[in-house]
């Protein structure tokens, strides 16, 4: 526990900026039209795939079983949001093609 305590007291600063990212973000999706939330989510989730390589890097490296069980955890969770984000752009586009 002592450990953890030590962690948070030496990157505070880290944590604080964390958490405004968070705030930032919610307020910031918050206010986007339900419109353009389909086209930005799936561009969004394409991104993921810089969170893949980096979760396969740290794979790579990985010293310890637990390094290597978050490691692989990162690259199931990072390509089912990239794979959703294609699917959810397929159904998108489906909805502009002329109907036969």
């Amino acid at each position: 526990m002592e450990g953890v305590l030590d962690f948070f007291m030496a990157n505070r600063g880290m944590i604080y900026m964390v958490i405004l990212s968070v705030f930032l973000g919610i307020e910031v999706i918050s206010h986007v039209p339900a419109i353009l939330h389909t086209p930005l989510m799936s561009g969004a989730n394409a991104i993921h795939g810089v969170v893949i390589i980096g979760a396969i890097i740290v794979m790579g490296h990985a010293e310890t079983t637990g390094a290597m069980i978050l490691g692989f955890l990162a690259v199931i969770l990072g390509t089912l949001n990239v794979v959703g984000g294609f699917v959810v752009t397929d159904r998108m586009l489906e909805m502009f093609k002329k109907k036969k």
